[in-house]
């Protein structure tokens, strides 16, 4: 598909139809003239803005804020909440809704939320949906020649890489069990989760977000055996407050330039809060909401700091789990039925058709062995792998237009978006929206923040479109 073959103008292909590149592509049409660029995303779902977290099927997952925090619109904060109460998406979902009325709808509606609003743009074709995956990605004079998997192609003038989460990565120690029948290394494939018995003895390598998901899966199935959750630390996603409050503290007027020091300011915010009656959730809200700001005080070491040494315990304050999920890990757990453990995998092999894996308890020195039915990882996305799990930008890498960010959490990208090259300099003409993006931008896994950051990289292309044009005429 050529760009005459389109409306004639400048062609930004957007690669990857989640609700990043949905979102972007939304605030970049709302931007555009009719007529003023073809915004093309490549997508191979049916729609566009479900992606991997809001395509489940499963009525067991759901969003993991209250609705009334949902938006594709900045500053419109009951936008989702809303349209669910004007088109009565949920009228037959009453575990929706919470003990304190706050809606959880299940997480397919969101993914329709979004799907509606792109629906004008592109009836109007102002946004156009190409349903398939990018395979390669070439440079073709000043643009670029994209390749579909479906045998197609695509001229485009610019990219915008705003891809789903990779899958998560193999521990190292189960490789040698990576063909066994039970091990299930996409915690995505419900097909494979729902053929899990429910007398099977489980293993779920992860105890965040997705972890959760799995065991509800597990739970809606039927399941009732014992089902064991590992991680490193041990850490259980927690759970949203019984009373809304807003966000405490102010980490951005003078920023930590130590992860020391940062972990102290919120711990003695904390500690304040609790003195006057208040939970840590409204002081971790706040460092949410200023976390692109937090982040970016932060020197390269000690970010990396962070990461090593707070990530796992931030991740499940940060992220958590809804109502209606946590009512079924407490459940399990009363019951017997589910265990979490704070412990490494050492190794696993396959016995009688079983995986025996080998764990090392925190800070023991002994080591343990059990034998599981199944074992399902739920590590979390692995998106310093993304060289491995994607062909478009690992054809980008090769041609030294992206590079990974330096501390593990996707591409780097400068101050307006650009993606950085193996030389140190932005590619002036790809993008890069959502998660990817953290490693530069800081917190950018939120819906709040993912919107945010789709309207300012729709802004930076639009300018980039207007400059395009500006050459054009010159050179006319």
């Amino acid at each position: 598909m050529r760009a005459r073959e389109l409306g004639g103008g400048p062609v930004v292909a957007i690669i990857g139809g989640g609700f990043s590149g949905a979102a972007t592509a939304f605030h970049l049409a709302r931007r555009l003239p009719a007529g003023a660029a073809d915004i093309v995303v490549v997508e191979p779902r049916e729609g566009l803005g479900y992606g991997l977290a809001y395509s489940t099927p499963d009525p067991s997952h759901r969003i993991n804020v209250p609705a009334s925090r949902m938006t594709l619109i900045s500053g419109q904060d009951c936008h989702f909440a809303d349209w669910l109460e004007q088109t009565g998406a949920v009228v037959d979902d009453a575990e929706a809704v919470a003990a304190n009325g706050a809606l959880y709808p299940q997480r397919r509606v969101f993914g329709r939320y979004v799907e509606s609003h792109l629906q004008p743009f592109l009836s109007g074709k102002a946004i156009r949906h190409v349903r398939s995956a990018v395979a390669s990605v070439e440079i073709s004079g000043e643009g670029y020649h994209l390749i579909l998997s479906d045998g197609g192609t695509l001229a485009a003038d610019a990219l915008l890489v705003a891809t789903t989460h990779p899958p998560p990565a193999l521990p190292s120690p189960l490789r040698s069990v990576a063909g066994a029948a039970g091990l299930v290394a996409n915690p995505y494939d419900l097909e494979r989760l729902e053929a899990i018995g429910r007398d099977d003895h489980v293993l779920v390598v992860g105890t965040g977000l997705t972890s959760a998901d799995v065991i509800a899966t597990l739970d809606r199935n039927g399941h009732r055996s014992r089902v064991v959750a590992l991680s490193r630390h041990g850490y259980r996603s927690r759970g949203h407050a019984a009373t809304h409050a807003d966000p405490i503290g102010d980490f951005t007027s003078l920023p930590a330039r130590s992860a020391t020091v940062l972990l102290r300011r919120i711990r003695s915010t904390i500690a304040s809060a609790a003195k006057q009656g208040g939970s840590w959730h409204p002081v971790l809200d706040a460092v949410r909401r200023q976390g692109q700001v937090i982040w970016q005080a932060l020197p390269l070491a000690e970010q990396r700091r962070v990461v090593r040494h707070l990530r796992a315990l931030w991740d499940v304050h940060r992220f958590r789990v809804a109502p209606q999920i946590a009512a079924v890990l407490d459940r399990r757990v009363a019951e017997g039925t589910l265990t979490y453990r704070a412990a490494s995998i050492v190794d696993g092999e396959q016995v009688d058709g079983r995986i025996r894996v080998t764990l090392r308890p925190r800070r023991q020195s002994t080591q343990t062995t059990e034998t599981f039915d199944k074992v399902v990882i739920t590590t979390g996305p692995a998106h310093a792998d993304v060289f491995r799990t994607n062909t478009a930008i690992a054809a980008l890498g090769r041609t030294g237009l992206v590079r990974l960010d330096q501390v593990g959490f996707g591409l780097e990208t400068d101050g307006q978006g650009h993606s950085v090259s193996t030389s140190g300099r932005p590619t002036d003409s790809i993008f890069v929206s959502g998660p990817l993006a953290r490693g530069s931008v800081g917190e950018l896994m939120g819906i709040p923040e993912v919107t945010a950051h789709a309207e300012r990289i729709a802004a930076e292309i639009h300018q980039w479109l207007g400059y395009q044009t500006a050459l054009r005429r010159k050179a006319s």
